[in-house]
């Protein structure tokens, strides 16, 4: 276990000792400042990941090299692929059930999950080596 996990146990076993002492009225204020104290935490994480790979692309573009592409076709494309290929069945299901609305939400549903995919950058899955590092171990 890791010195930072220990820390963030030791506040949770504080803050419960603690609402257990002072009562229910308190228990908002306590659990506030608990989740502020992890929210401190994962943005100091996020910062350290985001300046690092700012590092990186800085390093590829001082060397002239172009970074590595994270995701290949299928990771890159296969939720559009599998999306065309349920579209038929889901269509279906949805004409039967509740006719043209019915339709419109399939494709709507449809067209919002690739949207929110392609809006997040692509592959549903990342390699193994390609994973960043845990930041909670840094």
């Amino acid at each position: 276990m890791e010195a930072r996990d220990h820390e963030l146990k030791k506040e949770l076993a504080a803050t419960l000792q603690a609402r257990g002492e002072l009562g229910e009225e308190y228990e908002t204020a306590l659990i506030d400042s608990f989740l502020e104290k992890v929210e401190q935490r994962l943005d100091t994480t996020l910062d350290r990941r985001v300046r690092r790979q700012l590092a990186e692309q800085q390093m590829s573009v001082a060397r002239g090299t172009r970074p590595a592409e994270p995701w290949s076709f299928g990771e890159r494309h296969g939720l559009g692929i599998v999306s065309l290929v349920l579209a038929v069945p889901l269509s279906a299901i949805g004409v039967v059930n509740a006719g043209i609305e019915g339709l419109v939400v399939a494709w709507l549903g449809i067209v919002g999950v690739n949207a929110f995919q392609a809006a997040r950058g692509g592959g549903l899955f990342r390699r193994q080596e390609e994973r960043a590092p845990s930041d909670w171990r840094d």
